[in-house]
């Protein structure tokens, strides 16, 4: 199916499933996380405060599903397991950087907006 095909507006394309991935706030925190290089999962989640162990380990599978992210396992003892963005993965990175560049910019205002409309309800 070429890229024309694909159009997130129609109800069962799969590019919404995508979308839902990548618009997640632990996709977005754990693809910046891993974005300088290969983590073990307690690294992962002490860099991303407030994610549980259920939350990070579904979206850590996901993101290894997606082709975002590759999971290593190394035979050691005690085993060591390392998590690192695929091409793919930095790929996305640059555009998420953007979104959080733009959160962190806008983030005064968007609670000054919040604040007028809570004032008029």
């Amino acid at each position: 199916m070429s890229d024309l095909a694909w159009n997130p507006y129609v109800r069962d394309c799969p590019t919404r499933q995508l979308l839902d991935r990548i618009g997640d706030r632990w996709t977005v925190l754990v693809i910046g996380t891993l974005h300088d290089g290969p983590l073990r999962f307690s690294e992962i989640a002490r860099a991303v405060d407030g994610v549980s162990q259920k939350m990070l380990t579904q979206t850590l599978r996901a993101l290894v599903r997606d082709g975002l992210a590759t999971r290593t396992s190394y035979p050691e003892i005690p085993p060591r397991v390392e998590y690192e963005l695929t091409d793919l993965g930095r790929s996305l990175r640059e555009t998420l950087a953007a979104l959080e560049r733009w959160a962190t910019a806008n983030m005064e205002a968007v609670l000054e907006a919040r604040t007028r409309a809570d004032a008029m309800v």
